[in-house]
């Protein structure tokens, strides 16, 4: 008798590793916190799937008091190590946002589980990253997250903007001669008249140089501020920069600044108001006189802040030609001898600004990376949306070319900038940094130091004693055509040509279908009317250095007219 052969199952082993995180250390200490909740549910779902092959790895992947705004955490970079030996078969988390709240973030971190074959599972959503449609599900859930994150700080400016109109501070670090009681600015008596000593100096001797050099030898130092971990911050001397700052602050006379605006205020005021006003007409008139009206239109951003490769700081300087300005930052050196054999640098300020600027704006459009570059993954989610509606207000002011607003940013935030062949390196005042963000008092110090670095790479091209930056990565005889200002200019030209044809019969459906968005649609669009001759100079890299992607964006209304375009065109150069 033959028997029939036998047909076993193999099930494969799947090894399966939980993430646990929470935001705050706040319960933390607790015999039974949230992390052992999470685990729990996370190990019966394995359970559960135990007839799958699913084996739990015992190693413990938990994350206790750290945000989600970005990926540096510990216990998540030794499971992405874990990821990376292969490992790990299976990550198993409570919900999404445990594992991230940035779909920039995710879409990165499922790139190297995708490499390494690893799928991603949640407990409570019930999706799979290894099938399509999980993919997808999860994609919608966290574009909805991100949507209604950015709702949020559109909420929160609106209601600081009406708060402001009735009068009341809303928050940040208080000015000197005030202290923060109860959510109030409340008068402090010994700081307050100093600052009036300030104002009644700054009348008498006309200069800000002159009071930062006499506040100085008098021993008048910023306030001092405490710390939630109690250490104690200010109490150095004023710079011009903090002087002028003083000096405009409207708080003094009872007023609250938003947006341009004054709204009388709910609190008590320090200057009076003659005093105020004296002190305002004293400033204006100090600015004209510094600056002609050319050059209050187009001020230098940078001064006093860039230094070359030998430590050389580099000056202001400007020349005019056919009835034209042009704004150069000179290596000191070069200031005494145009053939100077030491070398130096003569760079195009509009270029060196442009940089530095739209480098400033990526940061502070990047929640994630600011908020890790502060050392600020501890913050509550009231203070994380005050600082993304801060981070708004101040890109705005860039995209709206407030030069007076950028210039103040700029000059705050910036220690210096370092020229190399290769690269421009920022360096930015930590502290000064997070008071732009209103997040002075709430700063951490888990580094021990100030300084923030942001590295750009250039190249720094010769052209007799004149610099040019160009992107690092371009060919150094000849400059290739900017990817990006092609490709929009190709997009323009495809959606018109869609729409003219009837291919497409609306935006929203070019959106749609396209998976770009309607707003981003309808900003590129008018780019299909460019004048082949400014078509022709971007496709040959002859464009003005000035013309950028943003820039182009930025042209509201866009004129049609070929004429119109090649003057604004040629006011880059």
């Amino acid at each position: 008798m033959v028997r029939a052969p036998v047909f076993r199952t193999v099930t494969v082993m799947l090894r399966c590793a939980i993430y646990t995180r929470k935001s705050t250390e706040e319960g933390l200490e607790q015999d039974f916190n949230s992390l052992h909740a999470q685990r729990e549910a996370c190990e019966a779902y394995i359970k559960s799937q135990r007839h799958e092959g699913w084996r739990l790895v015992r190693t413990a992947f938990d994350d206790g008091g750290y945000s989600g705004g970005n990926t540096n955490r510990p216990a998540l970079q030794l499971l992405l190590e874990a990821v990376g030996r292969n490992q790990v078969d299976v990550i198993v988390v409570y919900k999404v946002d445990r594992l991230t709240r940035a779909l920039s973030d995710f879409s990165k971190i499922v790139d190297q589980l995708d490499g390494h074959g690893v799928s991603f599972v949640s407990v409570t959503q019930q999706f799979n990253t290894t099938t399509s449609m999980g993919r997808l599900t999860l994609n919608m859930l966290l574009s909805f997250a991100q949507f209604e994150r950015e709702v949020t700080a559109e909420r929160i400016s609106d209601k600081i903007a009406a708060s402001k109109k009735k009068g009341l501070w809303m928050g940040g670090p208080p000015p000197l001669g005030y202290d923060n009681i109860d959510k109030k600015l409340v008068i402090n008596k010994p700081e307050a008249a100093t600052v009036g000593q300030l104002f009644d100096l700054y009348l008498e001797l006309g200069t800000v140089r002159q009071l930062s050099e006499t506040a100085i030898k008098l021993g008048i130092v910023t306030k001092r501020r405490k710390q939630r971990n109690e250490k104690q911050t200010g109490g150095s001397s004023f710079s011009r920069g903090n002087l002028y700052q003083l000096l405009s602050n409207p708080l003094y006379v009872a007023m609250v600044p938003h947006k341009g605006n004054l709204w009388p205020g709910q609190h008590e005021a320090i200057i009076e108001q003659k005093v105020w006003d004296d002190v305002q007409q004293m400033l204006s008139g100090n600015a004209v006189d510094r600056s002609s009206s050319k050059n209050h239109k187009a001020p230098f951003l940078l001064t006093g802040k860039v230094y070359d490769e030998t430590g050389d700081l580099l000056y202001q300087s400007q020349a005019d030609k056919n009835g034209r300005r042009y704004r150069y930052y000179v290596s000191r050196r070069l200031m005494h001898e145009a053939r100077c054999n030491n070398g130096g640098w003569r760079v195009p300020a509009k270029t060196l600004e442009s940089i530095v600027v739209s480098t400033m704006k990526e940061l502070l459009s990047d929640t994630s990376r600011f908020m890790d570059m502060l050392q600020m993954d501890q913050r509550s989610v009231n203070e994380i949306q005050d600082l993304v509606a801060r981070a708004k207000t101040i890109h705005f002011s860039m995209d709206a070319e407030e030069h007076e607003a950028i210039l103040k940013f700029l000059q705050d935030v910036i220690r210096r900038i370092d020229l190399s062949q290769d690269s421009l390196n920022i360096h930015l005042n930590r502290k000064t940094m997070a008071d732009a963000l209103n997040a002075g008092e709430n700063l951490t110090d888990r580094s021990g130091s100030d300084e923030l670095n942001i590295v750009v790479p250039v190249k720094l091209r010769r052209r007799g004693v004149e610099t040019r930056l160009v992107i690092a990565g371009t060919n150094h005889n000849q400059v290739q055509p900017d990817k990006q200002l092609c490709q929009l200019v190709a997009n323009a030209r495809y959606w018109y040509d869609q729409l003219a044809s009837g291919t497409a019969k609306s935006i929203r459906e070019l959106s749609k279908r396209d998976g770009v968005a309607e707003s981003e649609v309808t900003r590129i669009l008018p780019l299909a009317f460019l004048s082949p001759t400014i078509v022709e100079s971007i496709l040959e890299a002859k464009q003005p250095d000035g013309m950028s992607l943003e820039w182009l964006k930025r042209l509201s209304p866009f004129p049609c007219d070929w004429k119109v375009q090649a003057d604004l065109i040629e006011n880059l150069r």
